[in-house]
Order: C-alpha cells, then sequence, then structure tokens
C-alpha cells in the first residue's frame, strides 16, 4: 500500500516509521526545509512542498496512493490537503489530523476527510491515573520501541514552570503534543505557559527520556 504523509513533524515521522515496519510504502511531504530529516525515516520518500498546491501532489504522485494523512500542525492545512486529496485525486481512503478540539466539527465528508483523529482526545483517553509528580511515566510504546507516549506532572519548583513552552531547549527526538490542566485537554503553542501541577505529554524516542526528566524536575 502507498501512503503520502503531509507534514514530516514528530507525528508525520512516527506514522511513517510504523507504516514502513508494516510494508507500506510511505512518502513523507512538508514545505519546511528543516523538516526533512530523511535520515531520521531513510526508507521513506521524502519531498520538500508545499502539500496545499495541486502541483506538488501532482509531483508526489497522489493519483497513485491508497491513503493520504493530513499530519500537520495546522487543522487549515490538514483540510486544504484532504480535500484536494479526496476530490482531484480520488484517493480512497483519508485520514487527518485535528490539532484544536475547536475545529472537529470541520473534519468530515464535506472536507474529504473519512477519518479524523484528535490527538488531544486520544492521549486524554490514556491517562487514566494519577502519576507521581516529577516522575516521567512512559504510558504506551509504539512498535519497534523506537517512541514512547511519556507523562510528566510538574512539580512547583520545576524550572521550566513559568516559561512559554516554545523557550524551553525541549531534545530533538521529543515533542510536547498536549497539556492536561485543570481536567481540559490543551494543544500547546510556543506561547502557552507551562504551570505547575501541568501534565505534560510527550512523544519521544526512549534515548532522550532521561535528558527530558532531568530538563524537566531540575534534578
Amino acid at each position: 500500500m502507498r501512503v503520502a504523509i503531509a507534514g514530516a513533524g514528530a507525528v508525520g515521522r512516527s506514522i511513517a516509521a510504523e507504516l514502513l515496519e508494516n510494508g507500506h510504502e510511505v512518502l513523507l511531504i512538508d514545505n519546511d526545509p528543516k523538516a526533512i530529516k530523511i535520515d531520521s525515516v531513510p526508507q521513506a520518500e521524502w519531498l520538500l512542498a508545499d502539500a496545499c498546491e495541486i502541483s506538488s501532489l501532482d509531483e508526489a504522485g497522489l493519483n497513485t496512493c491508497h491513503v493520504v494523512v493530513a499530519a500537520t500542525g495546522d487543522d487549515k492545512v490538514n483540510l486544504v490537503v484532504s480535500l484536494l486529496a479526496k476530490t482531484e485525486y480520488g484517493v480512497p481512503r483519508v485520514v487527518a489530523r485535528i490539532n484544536h478540539p475547536k475545529n472537529e466539527w470541520l473534519f468530515n465528508e464535506s472536507w474529504g476527510v473519512d477519518v479524523a483523529v484528535s490527538t488531544p482526545r486520544l492521549l486524554s483517553a490514556l491517562v487514566e491515573e494519577a502519576v507521581s509528580v516529577g516522575d516521567l511515566v512512559r504510558l504506551m510504546t509504539f512498535r519497534q520501541g523506537q517512541a514512547n507516549l511519556v507523562e510528566l506532572t510538574l512539580a512547583d519548583n520545576a524550572p521550566v514552570v513559568g516559561k512559554p513552552a516554545g523557550s524551553v531547549p525541549w531534545p530533538e527526538d521529543a515533542a510536547l503534543v498536549a497539556i492536561l490542566r485543570d481536567g481540559r485537554v490543551m494543544v500547546p503553542t510556543t506561547d502557552t505557559p507551562l504551570e505547575a501541577g501541568d501534565e505534560l505529554l510527550f512523544v519521544a524516542n526512549q534515548d532522550v527520556e532521561e535528558r527530558l526528566a532531568r530538563l524537566l524536575s531540575g534534578r
């Protein structure tokens, strides 16, 4: 099966690695040169292009794809990619990532979306029990152990408390994907301040978990 993934960030690369392990052909598309990290998923095809442009999708050969995954961090981009994939190329299955729950109502067949995945909703469902403050806890391991879903509750004295999420020097192979605060699920932006008691959820390579724990706990 041939799969095109729009968005080569941590989410897109994790999906690609999983699909490649299962024997599928994968093409990663991103318009940011910094996101083109071929060494991270060397078995995939890579294309530096704007997935919202017809010419780029022609170059990607979207008409030969069985599945398109719109996995960028921008809901507007994901909707445009989904619509083009379905209406212009007749892709049989279109999967779209929802970044902001308030936009969930848009992700339907009218926009070409067959399956919509709300990352915060998925992550919050996985966090079913209290976690000790300051401890990094592995919630789930993805196939072949290449990446894990991990959680840490920020202590009052954590060195990152009060800082915007975008100012924290996260390890390269770790992505902050959701914050659970006061019973709400938040999709962090670069300006989102980190607060004591926040439950931070990351997709992280196992090799950087210890470094991530030190960064967040100050130990």
